[in-house]
């Protein structure tokens, strides 16, 4: 279910673009983490192919890849850095020339479930942001449904 966001937010305090989408999942024993690896730490075919297309067509502008973003001295969860986490949250991101970007995954107790909301956060840092982000807005909600899907899963090992 998509909820509003609470912004400004600690993740990215500068952030101007934000969603959120919440889940009930009957697991109590799920973590932040396991929901990060579930939700953000495997693509699906489709969602990689339409990666591939993304960073071809930006690659002219000086946009990087997510993995072009990650140190390899870095924890990441799929192709994200960890930025922080906490028992109850993980975040994910990196900064780029046109935009910051975080997502941000909250796993809390709600009468006998879990509750998992994850976030994305969006500072614009140029024009180029402020054209990329209407562009990717259909595809981000698309990819962001089908991964939270994955929270019905069990968490791996």
């Amino acid at each position: 279910m998509k909820v509003h966001p609470r912004v400004p937010h600690p993740a990215l305090a500068e952030a101007d673009w934000a969603d959120c989408y919440q889940l009930r999942i009957k697991n109590p024993d799920l973590t932040a983490m396991d929901a990060a690896r579930l939700v953000l730490g495997h693509f699906p075919r489709w969602v990689r192919v339409l990666m591939a297309i993304r960073n071809t067509v930006v690659a002219p502008f000086g946009i990087k890849s997510s993995a072009a973003h990650s140190p390899t001295e870095m924890e990441m969860v799929g192709v994200f850095p960890i930025v922080s986490q906490s028992v109850h949250q993980v975040v994910l991101g990196f900064d780029d020339r046109h935009l910051d970007f975080r997502a941000v995954i909250d796993v809390r107790n709600n009468s006998g479930e879990r509750l998992v909301s994850v976030m994305t956060l969006v500072r614009r840092k140029n024009l180029f942001g402020k054209l990329y982000l209407p562009a990717i807005i259909p595809f981000h909600k698309l990819i962001t449904l089908a991964m939270i899907a994955n929270l019905n899963q069990k968490p791996s090992p």
